[in-house]
This record gives C-alpha cells, structure tokens and sequence, in this order.
C-alpha cells in the first residue's frame, strides 16, 4: 500500500506514520510538507491514499485539495483538519474529498476511517452527520449492507464517480455514455438518496455507510 502524507508538521507525521502500520505489514509513505512538494510525488506515482493537511505554506486549504485531486483523481484523499467547521467540510467534499477527519479524532476512530474510505466508503465527523438529512434506504437481510432501491447498476457507477468528485464531462468519457445520460442518471441518484445536489449526495451515502467499490 502507498500512501502519500502531507503535513508541515515534521512531529505529527511521524506519529501519523507510526499509527498508519496497522493499515498494512507493507505500508510505504511519501511524504510532503507543502502542496509543491506534494504535487512532484503525484506526478512520479500512483497511491492508494492521500492524506491533507489544510493549513500548508504556500498553497494550501481548499486551493492544495483541489489541485491534489486534479494531480491524482483516482487517489482517495482525506482532509486532516485540527477544525471540523461543517463550511470547511462541505467545501472539502465539494471539490472531491472522500474523507475529513478531525485531528481531535481518536486513534482508532483515524484508522477506522482510513479503513473506510480505503473500502471506498466516505468519512465525515459525526458532528456532521447528525446535522444532515437522513436519505431512504434499505439493508440486504443478513448482510447490514446499504441498498438503494430502483438504481440500476449503471447509475451506482454515476454515484461512485460522484462520490470521487467527477465532472459530469468525466463520467461522460469514462462511462462512455453522454453527458445528458450521466445528468439522467445523477438525477435518479439524488431522488434515491433524497438529495438536492452533489454534495448532499455524498454526505448521504457517508451517513449510509454505502462502500461503492
């Protein structure tokens, strides 16, 4: 497993690595301490994961997180934030975070997050979960497994780049269908997920506990 770290921080990465060994007996970590030295990483190879720090010298915040997802757009990226302020969230979420987890968060909460967005779930704060609209949804008996009715398995493959921050355009390209069928088919996820837009979608399916792997 590679996993590309990026904090300023020399001692809280070290920690970091320390706890991140129980992901995996193999586990390799590059490591940044700013977007520019993050950026040269991701052009040399691919993760499995990639963990941010907002508050970077240079540029960093909301500026760094988009340009990460850019650089590696089928990477999951996970926000680590010292705040948990449901703007920032949502703005994170917005431009193709699949995880934010505050560094107030336990040990064992970090790495039962990481394990759920590596599982190609979404993690948020619980904070934040309590304060969105709880989506309709069925478990499959014996299993605990979150369905949604009527989504045929094309419009999961809709939610599933959805989730990954995905342009309607490359969905389109990657689907190989039109950009009006993705539209079609995001607006079918929204209805079963009882959600107004991309964002809430995603926050849906964290509060779900959906894994679209």
């Amino acid at each position: 497993m590679n996993i590309l770290l990026i904090d300023d921080h020399a001692l809280f990465r070290e920690g970091l690595k320390f706890l991140l060994r129980s992901l995996d007996a193999a586990l390799e970590v590059d490591e940044a301490s700013d977007c520019a030295k993050a950026l040269e990483h991701a052009a040399a190879r691919s993760y499995d994961l990639v963990l941010l720090d907002l508050k970077m010298p240079g540029v960093a915040g909301l500026d760094a997180l988009a340009a990460l997802h850019d650089a590696v757009p089928d990477s999951p990226l996970v926000v680590l934030s010292g705040e948990d302020n449901p703007g920032v969230v949502r703005a994170a979420i917005e431009r193709g975070a699949m995880g934010f987890i505050p560094k107030s968060s336990t040990p064992e909460v970090l790495i039962q997050a990481l394990r759920l967005v590596l599982a190609r779930g979404v993690y948020l704060p619980p904070a934040v979960l309590d304060a969105a609209r709880a989506p309709a949804s069925v478990a499959l008996p014996g299993t605990g497994d979150m369905v949604l009715p009527g989504l045929t398995p094309r419009q999961m493959d809709v939610l599933r780049c959805v989730i990954r921050g995905k342009s309607n355009k490359i969905i389109a390209r990657e689907l190989d269908v039109s950009e009006g069928t993705v539209k079609a088919h995001l607006s079918s996820v929204l209805r079963a997920l009882d959600a107004r837009n991309r964002t809430e979608a995603v926050y849906a399916a964290a509060k779900l506990g959906l894994r679209l792997a």
